[in-house]
């Protein structure tokens, strides 16, 4: 592969597919900081991350992109660096199934941290992927982590079961280590990230509590804890699979810069100038008070790690709840809100205008999430029927009466439903 040091350091600025995923053709121009993605299920956001990743570190996360079966050509064509880079094109070669990725200026990208729906990781590292390509080096760049190895590390063993290289120690280990090191720099830095991602940084901040043994697991190594206001410092490993989430997202930020800083000394050269974090499913596992805030703390997150460094978001979501959050930040500049819909059969991918929209229920009913109200189905209907009830020129006191107690089942006693219908109920004689 082409490696040269003019092409480091890029985000993902165009991904264009032909016959290859869930759409015929589709076009997709990035904004260089956050790029939110919503559409229902089964229309290709998690897709669409996979290709991001692979168009700028030349590896797929998981399996690979399949054409369409029946499509003469099918291709995946990219921008990965500044405006007047050129576009690049891989076809699909059917007698190798592989895309044949074109090799001059394979690698560019920065430093990728790709966070899937299923709680692992992959991470790729140009500092690591340049020293791999000295004589005798191991690795290439890539690093997957599932969420064992998140919390346990990474180690490499030869054919007799030695440990032949450490890839990474792991959360546990890092985390004490740190915890328990005369320099807390490293410490100091994954506490404020925890900080800056608690649910609630006031009264409820995430906050490293003592190591414990858990002799029932057998488990020789201290563990982690966090401290939570009911006065208990709780294992890790006990936690809660949102606190988890977030606590290995904190840790991996905080790990993944600060080793491609130390590598990036090894082999002498600067570290990477921008971070691209792609995320897959950011609301999972997270409550409403927290994904009111996680997109804005992420930024911060960064910027706290490595101030100087330019950071691309690729999130795809489905709460109403992270687009809110994003509102008082959001630069028509900088920031782009893309939307997956199905129109004849057919799958688009469309640009939407960002509109402030103030409330979580707004952003329900918007073109975005499509629903007619922010209530259950069955008071949706039953208010369907009542609308068309008070279009009626004479409607009986009983019809009314028996729409009245429908509506009492389905509605809450304080929805602003109710003094609308209240009147005309009574108009008729009805009194609730």
């Amino acid at each position: 592969m082409h490696f040269s040091k003019e092409q480091e350091g890029a985000t993902l600025k165009l991904l264009k597919l032909d016959e290859v995923g869930p759409a015929k053709h589709l076009a997709w121009e990035l904004a260089p900081r956050l790029n939110l993605i919503t559409g229902d299920n089964g229309l290709g956001k998690t897709f669409l991350l996979e290709c991001a990743w692979w168009a700028l570190t030349g590896t797929w996360p998981g399996y690979p992109a399949r054409p369409h079966q029946a499509a003469n050509l099918s291709s995946i064509s990219f921008q990965v660096g500044k405006d007047d880079d050129k576009v690049q094109t891989a076809i699909y070669k059917w007698d190798r199934l592989t895309w044949d990725r074109p090799a001059e200026r394979n690698i560019v990208a920065g430093l990728s941290i790709f966070s899937q729906a299923d709680s692992s990781f992959v991470v790729w590292d140009p500092a690591k992927y340049a020293a791999s390509q000295a004589e005798r080096a191991v690795g290439n760049g890539l690093i997957r982590f599932s969420r064992s190895d998140v919390l346990n590390g990474i180690r490499e063993v030869d054919q007799f079961g030695r440990i032949s290289r450490v890839v990474c120690d792991g959360l546990i280990y890092d985390w004490v280590r740190w915890q328990e090191s005369a320099d807390q720099t490293r410490f100091k830095e994954f506490s404020a990230a925890l900080y800056a991602l608690s649910p609630h940084p006031t009264s409820e901040p995430l906050v490293p509590g003592r190591p414990a043994r858990m002799p029932e697991l057998g488990d020789a190594r201290d563990i982690p804890t966090l401290k939570f206001p009911y006065g208990e410092d709780v294992p890790i490993l006990l936690c809660s699979a949102g606190i988890q989430r977030i606590v290995t997202l904190a840790y991996l930020l905080t790990w993944v810069w600060q080793d491609h800083v130390k590598t990036a000394e090894s082999i002498r050269r600067e570290p990477e100038k921008s971070i691209v974090l792609l995320i897959d499913e950011m609301e999972a596992h997270l409550h409403p008070l927290w994904q009111r805030l996680i997109v804005p703390a992420l930024l911060q997150v960064v910027k706290m790690l490595a101030p100087e460094v330019q950071i691309q978001m690729i999130v795809a979501t489905h709460s109403p709840l992270i687009l809110a959050s994003v509102e008082p930040l959001f630069d028509e500049a900088i920031d782009s809100l893309f939307n997956l819909s199905l129109e004849n059969d057919t799958v688009q991918l469309e640009e939407i205008p960002f509109v402030k929209r103030g409330r979580v229920d707004q952003w329900l009913m918007s073109d975005i999430f499509g629903l007619a109200q922010p209530r259950s189905i069955e008071a949706e209907e039953a208010i369907a029927i009542a609308n068309e009830l008070q279009l009626e020129g004479n409607p009986a006191p009983e019809k009314v009466a028996e729409i009245s107690e429908r509506l009492v089942n389905v509605l809450a006693p304080n929805d602003e439903y109710w003094p609308r219908w209240t009147y005309f109920a009574e108009q008729r004689g009805v009194r609730l």
